[in-house]
């Protein structure tokens, strides 16, 4: 019920590999606690749904709930909203998105943290079917008009403004707001044409480590400098020291993706090895490539030689 992209046998997966069978796929962007989530699966069961999530207390009740209510068509994930459009679904493939009260940003200097912005109206319509729609419910009216002008400006969309569904008035922040007396806005956005630009999935891969030869250094002074990366940024946060060698919590930020993950310095059996630890199984993307040959030329300055590069970085 969990979905946790490094494991997934297929990359990227299809709702198959998902749920075990076809159907008309649903993303809910911020499912919250689930209760929505879980009506709506209710209500639609050959429906998957597919919840995205980035409040790891917010995923475990929801995941609670879905257990509790035995609901077999919905997978969660831990993570950004558009990072499971982009890598959990497939071209083409989306009936419905569902947004209810995304986080509005209103302070104007954090603005462009706002998910319904046009470039993501243009990345959606590659994986909405013909025909597939957007449902928008908030209680900010700013937010709100605002989304509308950025769908506007891509002339993809048909844009109409409705009332809400009573469905969508009974998530957590619905209940909430609507005993506070605020007032509630609705849109729906139906694809009528698609953005030409491709958005081909992150792309994944086995490995990113090198072998070096030489001495395990004494210590490990590598300073908290921003590695910039296409589309993003790595650091390394702090260096532990361990029974074999060396642990590198690293910082890595891509489009749409980041990650908090190990990185070792460790004797073995074919030299010193510098790569990603298989703790919390992160996702071996081009950024973490990069920040284990980043790793391995600082210890290149240590006096050591690369053997094998496994980061497909050049550093030989």
């Amino acid at each position: 019920m969990l979905v946790r992209p490094a494991l997934l046998p297929s990359w990227p997966p299809g709702p198959v590999d998902l749920f075990g069978r076809e159907g008309p796929l649903v993303l809910e962007i911020g499912f919250g606690d689930g209760r929505f989530t879980a009506e709506l699966a209710r209500a639609h069961p050959h429906w998957l749904v597919l919840g995205a999530e980035v409040s790891a207390a917010s995923v475990l009740r929801a995941y609670r709930r879905m257990r509790r209510e035995g609901l077999g068509n919905v997978r969660l994930y831990h993570g950004e909203g558009p990072f499971a459009l982009r890598n959990l679904v497939p071209p083409g493939s989306l009936h419905r998105v569902i947004v209810n009260f995304p986080d509005p940003w209103p302070k104007k200097r954090h603005q462009e943290r706002r998910l319904l912005q046009e470039g993501f109206f243009r990345k959606l319509s590659t994986r909405l079917a013909e025909g597939g729609s957007l449902l928008l419910t908030t209680d900010h009216e700013e937010y709100f008009r605002f989304a509308l002008e950025e769908a506007e400006k891509t002339g993809l969309y048909r844009i109409e403004v409705r009332p809400p569904p009573e469905s969508h008035l009974r998530t957590k922040y619905a209940l909430k707001w609507k005993e506070a007396g605020r007032p509630f806005f609705h849109a729906v956005f139906t694809k009528v044409a698609e953005d030409p630009t491709p958005w081909p999935p992150v792309r994944r891969y086995a490995v990113a480590h090198a072998l070096l030869e030489g001495t395990l250094p004494e210590a490990l002074p590598l300073a908290k400098t921003p590695l910039p990366l296409e589309g993003g940024v790595a650091v390394f946060l702090e260096v532990a020291r361990g029974e074999h060698g060396f642990y590198v919590l690293t910082h890595v930020e891509e489009e749409d993706l980041t990650q908090d993950l190990l990185l070792e310095v460790r004797t073995s059996a074919h030299g010193i090895y510098a790569g990603v630890s298989r703790f919390g199984s992160p996702l071996i993307t081009d950024g973490v490539r990069e920040a284990v040959a980043a790793l391995a030329r600082f210890l290149q300055t240590l006096g050591l030689k690369v053997a094998q590069d496994h980061t497909g970085k050049g550093l030989r």
